[in-house]
């Protein structure tokens, strides 16, 4: 087992660990968990239910004998009629509709599985004896509006798909992955470091990270840290990133999400070092684990880009005795010195549009640069250009958009065809719109590429006037089309 497949395995204990509970009153480290004491605490009186004859007796007796006994009699019996206790599980969850107790039931069942993994196969095996999906009763309680209960039965559900013999698929795979997702969208979703907790436990699994993925996980990931999270989510969030990279595929991926440039901010203002070790872990798998050297090469311009030596630097002021963070650090400080060595100016120019965070670096306002490098511009189907463009269209900040406009125009005056080009892609309109910018420099610079837009008409004009022809009407008029 190499370091990196240690340390993998060391952090996914640790989250089973954290997890674990004894005996109760049990350990709350999040909202989740606290509500579940409470939830504990008020015990159902099952005698009425069965009073009422909403539950049958066989039911009454095997819940009130798992739910009252010590954890060595709920043992003895769940190994003596596993099948039976998931069969009177099963029912109360779908024939008893009072929030209180439903909450009550899948909190015992939660603890159930807590006390042991292998207890996962007693609803597998239920499900196989009466060929009905495991997943459908679980799946079908996130629909409910109670908070508590869609996330509890979410822990169930990471538990059943991670402890199993058998892995989660098809559809009620999708279906889950992107129930999590969309719970990162929840606005002051109080439930999300339960949220973060099953997906750090989902995404341990290759299978269910690619199919993350292909949910648009990535993106979702990347918004909810941008948008401000407590450093435990911050962790746990990015730890998901972490596990994700050790995959080439994904890491690729990861690298075209900007996720750089955020985690480079996260680092910056990190008070907690556990999450810049995991911040730091991630940037060496992205260092590492790409099979196209392309991608590593653009992952070390990024990260130059977003000022990461210089973050590097003050973690080497510190004093810090975690030989894994030293030895990540180590590694990213020498793999990003030795590509800097071998960076050009487009390169850097390059990293820096592909980063969003546009600045007046030298190379913006440098004649050589643009003699030299403007066709570059056109690469890859206009990548870079049409990155300046979009960058017209989404951000709100001045200084990007004064030198995103800068750039455009330098581009036009310096190349034959980019007027063409540039109306082509949509910019020429971008740059009209911001000459009502409430900002006087992104007004300025709007201006000034307005004008380079023009001069190049005029001169091609010139030249056109200029050329013999049969007809000098037809010369103007071809102009004009």
């Amino acid at each position: 087992m190499t370091r990196y497949q240690e340390k993998i395995e060391a952090f996914i204990s640790n989250i089973d660990d954290l997890e674990k509970s004894g005996v109760y009153p049990y350990a709350a480290t999040s909202p989740l968990q606290q509500k579940a004491n409470e939830v504990r605490a008020n015990r159902v009186n099952w005698q009425s239910y069965l009073q009422s004859q909403m539950i049958s007796n066989d039911d009454f007796d095997v819940i009130t004998k798992l739910d009252v006994v010590s954890p060595e009699q709920r043992a003895s019996l769940l190994k003596e009629k596993p099948l039976v206790c998931a069969k009177t599980f099963l029912n109360m969850m779908a024939h008893i509709a009072k929030d209180q107790t439903v909450q009550y039931i899948l909190t015992l069942i939660d603890d159930i599985l807590q006390e042991d993994k292998t207890r996962v196969e007693v609803f597998r095996d239920y499900a196989r004896r009466s060929r009905e999906s495991v997943w459908g009763p679980f799946l079908n309680m996130l629909n409910r509006p109670d908070g508590f209960t869609v996330n509890q039965t979410s822990r169930i559900i990471a538990k059943l798909a991670c402890w199993s013999k058998d892995l989660m698929e098809g559809n009620d795979l999708s279906y889950y992955l992107t129930w999590l997702r969309d719970q990162l969208k929840v606005p002051s979703n109080e439930y999300l470091q339960t949220v973060a907790r099953c997906l750090q436990m989902m995404l341990r699994i290759s299978e269910y990270r690619k199919a993350f993925v292909r949910v648009e996980g990535i993106s979702s990931l990347v918004t909810t840290l941008a948008n401000g999270v407590s450093y435990q989510v911050q962790y746990q969030l990015i730890f998901c990133f972490w596990v994700m990279t050790f995959d080439p595929d994904l890491a690729e991926k990861i690298s075209r999400s900007n996720t750089i440039p955020m985690l480079c901010d996260i680092l910056s203002e990190a008070n907690k070092e556990k999450v810049t070790r995991i911040v730091l872990a991630t940037f060496r798998n992205l260092l590492e684990k790409p099979i196209e050297r392309e991608f590593v090469k653009e992952n070390a311009l990024a990260m130059v880009q977003c000022k990461l030596l210089k973050q590097i630097q003050l973690l080497e002021g510190k004093k810090i005795d975690d030989p894994e963070l030293i030895d990540d650090r180590n590694f990213i400080s020498d793999t990003l010195l030795a590509s800097v060595q071998d960076l050009s100016s487009f390169d850097e120019y390059s990293s820096e549009i592909k980063s969003g965070r546009l600045e007046w670096s030298p190379v913006h306002k440098s004649e050589k640069f643009w003699r030299e490098n403007v066709m570059r511009l056109s690469e890859k189907n206009f990548e870079i250009l049409k990155i300046l463009i979009k960058l017209l269209e989404i951000s709100k900040d001045p200084l990007i958009l004064s030198v995103a406009a800068h750039d455009i125009g330098e581009y036009v005056r310096h190349y034959p065809r980019g007027k063409t080009v540039v109306e082509q892609l949509g910019g020429k309109q971008q740059v009209m719109m911001l000459l009502s910018h409430d900002d006087p420099s992104v007004r300025y610079e709007a201006l000034l590429a307005v004008q380079k837009l023009m001069v190049h008409n005029w001169e091609y004009l010139e030249k056109q006037l200029e050329t013999p022809n049969a007809s000098g009407k037809e010369a103007i008029g071809t102009v004009r089309a």
